[in-house]
């Protein structure tokens, strides 16, 4: 079995409706980007591979694959940088944007 690694999750963008929609958001009114989290802010993945304190259920629900993957030593062809992806939340309306980093 492979040995798992911790895992770096930062906070790359957060979006609002404006950004994505323009003028013209689908619920009438502009939504503000996701409270929850602040651009730049660092969540660390344990090698338990639990949810880190403070994350959004929902992002991590969104996100958990990758964390997997990369924990247990996989990586993206797609990705430049083994040991990394980018990834988002699945909010259509503000997506939350991050950067997982295995920790080497």
């Amino acid at each position: 079995m492979a040995e798992k690694r911790e895992l770096k999750i930062t906070v790359l963008k957060r979006t609002d409706t404006k950004q994505i929609f323009g003028d013209n958001p689908p619920m009438g009114q502009e939504i503000e980007a996701c409270n929850l989290f602040k651009e730049g802010q660092e969540f660390i993945v344990s090698e338990n591979g639990e949810m880190p304190e403070g994350f959004c259920h929902w992002a991590w629900n969104d996100i958990y694959k990758k964390v997997i993957t990369l924990m247990y030593g996989g990586n993206f062809p797609w990705m430049k940088e083994k040991g990394t992806s980018v990834s988002c939340c699945t909010d259509g309306l503000r997506p939350v944007i991050f950067e997982l980093r295995r920790m080497e």
